[in-house]
């Protein structure tokens, strides 16, 4: 068994910053790609920034610049640093991951998610 543990959201004003954790734990291989998708209220799931494979990552338009993600590979945990932080970027932060398990196959797994709101 596979989990996803968020950490880290919060409330923030607008132009303030935070930093978002999530660590994987349980039969872990290996993590393919790791990353972060939000939701805001009527919207659908979106696409933050992720690891893609290797080194690579991809990041929403909406977020570069601002945002940056990186990772401790001892310790299965991704980040994303928040920077100028918009009310638009309000919504439901969800960690998101592709890892194989120790029998060799691969599945995706969803953290709980975190709440960001961004208000004055």
């Amino acid at each position: 068994q596979v989990q996803l543990v968020e950490s880290g959201g919060g409330l923030v004003q607008p132009g303030g910053s935070l930093r978002l954790s999530c660590a994987a734990s349980g039969s872990i291989f290996t993590i393919v790609t790791m990353g972060w998708y939000r939701q805001a209220p009527g919207k659908q799931r979106e696409l933050v920034a992720s690891f893609i494979g290797g080194d690579s990552t991809d990041y929403s338009d909406s977020v570069k610049g601002r945002f940056t993600i990186s990772r401790d590979n001892a310790k299965n945990t991704v980040y994303l640093q928040m920077n100028s932080l918009k009310p638009e970027d309000t919504a439901v932060y969800y960690c998101n991951a592709d890892i194989v398990v120790p029998a060799g196959r691969m599945y995706n797994y969803w953290g709980q998610g975190t709440q960001v709101t961004v208000s004055s």
